[in-house]
């Protein structure tokens, strides 16, 4: 066999699915190899989008997700995809061709020094310089992705070496154990927690990745402790629970944050501060924190933690539950505090105003998909209301990114996510500026079939910086952010889909529930009003925070 054929073995040895990329010059004997492989290898319009259909594959299923591509621009145009990987936490494994190793010391067409390209962006990045180490490699590469806090990493294969003849076999995957607290940190956390008066929980994405979902909901219930979780810790705690002060995480002041102006300990989670940055909730680094997760708290001014509990996150919780004096009930402060924000929430239950207010759209939303069901978050300011008003009743069921926070990156999620869980319903939740920047792959779903719907928020511009300008600069004083669109149902129906056009709020729910039952991908066009981005930001600075 050659190299590429070994590279092959030792992915198919690793579990891999599926490949997602692009054909190219430079990577032809992998996509022969692939050819006669158990791994489907999945065709996509943009490297960008195949990273991407990596980057959710691996945050739904914690398994290296797996992207293609040949060298120069090809690997470029991953470059997007997996930075977001990597930052977001999710296991990622590039692969991309390269020029034969005879031609790297001069200038050369299409060459770049991918190794170093990467470096930047990935856990660790690494070229095949000789056939017989492909197995160390690609072991590493899986092992070194996949390791808490997982990412992404970059195997570069120059095309002479994928062409040589090589013995070898995969190596056998180690079975790494569990790391656990030690009995002092499960001690001082536990003493930390009973002694507080009003404690709160902030719960992130390290509880999701280490499946800790129900011992964290176990430990709220009987220490009778508020959880407040991130963008990306939706879901670890479900929303109907009576502790569940949902998302924290917007740039500006919202109920949650009187929650953290009125707590003497903040127990962090899986807190990963990439998520939401300390000094928003901490800014002066005086809250005391008791830092819970599978690895020891980043360096960060304002956290600072009085104790860090650091090994096994859902042991770690079962021990201080079996240390901790903690009696009583929660603070009245924190029951009423949920109160004000199920109000806020359920106010918009019977708005029917045109074009459909944000609040409205993902309260109807929520409603039409099920507790399993799956929405993925492009970034713009729906983004912002998703993290605000989407709630989840169990993990990964809304995925954002947080961490690098790409545009673009709900279509190829979503496809991404339906091949994960083909029996779930999946909706793209995107503005009509991210939509426009991967919609290319809606054809790719509609070849593969994945089933999806993509809902645009539809306003005719990048309504996020919008937002951020006129609270900056004053209410109209917006700059470079409006711009035309197509006919998304034209669109839609020109490339084999079906496409609708929400005209009034009572269309909503019916309309999502046709596209939902559709045996192709959908698209919905859906005018959004983003008046209520100003009233919202008036709102925040209104809010009082008195006990």
């Amino acid at each position: 066999m050659n190299t590429a054929e070994l590279l092959v073995k030792c992915l198919e040895n690793e579990g891999v699915e599926y490949v997602f990329g692009l054909p190219g010059e430079e990577n032809l004997h992998v996509l022969e190899a692939l050819k006669h492989s158990s791994i489907k290898f999945i065709t996509t319009r943009h490297e960008q989008g195949a990273a991407f259909m990596a980057d959710v594959y691996g945050r739904l299923t914690g398994k290296a997700g797996v992207c293609l591509s040949t060298l120069g621009p090809g690997a470029t145009n991953l470059m997007t995809g997996v930075a977001d990987a990597n930052l977001d936490g999710a296991p990622l494994v590039a692969i991309t061709g390269q020029v034969g190793t005879d031609r790297m010391h001069i200038e050369s067409h299409q060459y770049l020094d991918l190794v170093a390209m990467f470096a930047p962006v990935t856990k660790w990045t690494k070229q095949i310089v000789r056939p017989s180490i492909t197995p160390e490699v690609v072991r590493k590469a899986f092992k070194r992705s996949q390791t808490e806090k997982p990412g992404a990493v970059h195997i570069d294969l120059p095309e002479n070496i994928a062409a040589m003849p090589v013995e070898g076999k995969p190596l056998q995957k180690d079975n790494s154990e569990k790391t656990f607290a030690s009995f002092a940190s499960i001690r001082a956390a536990a003493a930390a927690i009973s002694q507080a008066i009003n404690p709160l929980i902030l719960v992130g994405n390290g509880a999701i990745r280490a499946n800790a979902s129900d011992a964290v909901t176990q430990f709220a219930t009987q220490m009778n402790i508020p959880v407040a979780n991130t963008f990306m810790g939706k879901g670890v705690i479900p929303y109907t629970h009576p502790l569940a002060l949902w998302s924290v995480g917007l740039q500006q002041r919202d109920f949650i944050t009187c929650g953290f102006d009125n707590t003497d300990l903040v127990i962090a989670i899986g807190y990963d501060l990439i998520e939401f940055s300390p000094k928003k909730w901490n800014p002066e680094g005086k809250i005391p924190i008791v830092h819970i997760g599978a690895i020891s708290a980043e360096i960060d001014s304002s956290y600072i933690p009085n104790v860090e509990v650091v090994g096994d996150i859902s042991d770690s919780l079962a021990e201080i539950l079996k240390v901790a004096d903690r009696q009583g009930k929660p603070n009245p402060y924190a029951i009423n505090l949920r109160s004000n924000i199920r109000a806020d929430y359920e106010q918009y239950a019977n708005d029917d105003g045109y074009p459909i207010k944000p609040q409205k759209l993902i309260y109807d939303l929520r409603q039409v998909m099920g507790p399993d069901d799956i929405v993925i978050s492009d970034v713009g300011a729906h983004k912002m209301w998703i993290a605000r008003h989407y709630h989840c009743h169990s993990p990964n069921t809304c995925i954002i990114s947080n961490g690098f926070a790409a545009m673009g990156i709900a279509i190829p999620g979503a496809l991404a996510a339906k091949l994960v869980y083909p029996n779930r319903k999946v909706v793209a939740a995107t503005g009509d500026g991210g939509f426009m920047m991967n919609c290319q792959e809606l054809e790719t779903a509609l070849r593969v079939g994945t089933p999806f719907v993509t809902l645009i928020f539809n306003d005719g511009g990048y309504g996020l910086i919008e937002w951020k300008q006129e609270n900056h600069f004053g209410k109209g004083q917006s700059s470079f952010v409006h711009f035309g669109n197509p006919d998304f149902v034209k669109l839609a129906e020109s490339m084999g889909l079906k496409g609708y056009r929400v005209e009034s709020a009572l269309d909503l729910i019916p309309v999502l529930k046709e596209a939902l039952a559709q045996d192709v991908p959908a698209v919905i066009d859906c005018p959004v009003d983003y008046r209520e981005n100003r009233r919202f930001t008036q709102k925040a600075g209104e809010l009082n925070c008195s006990v």
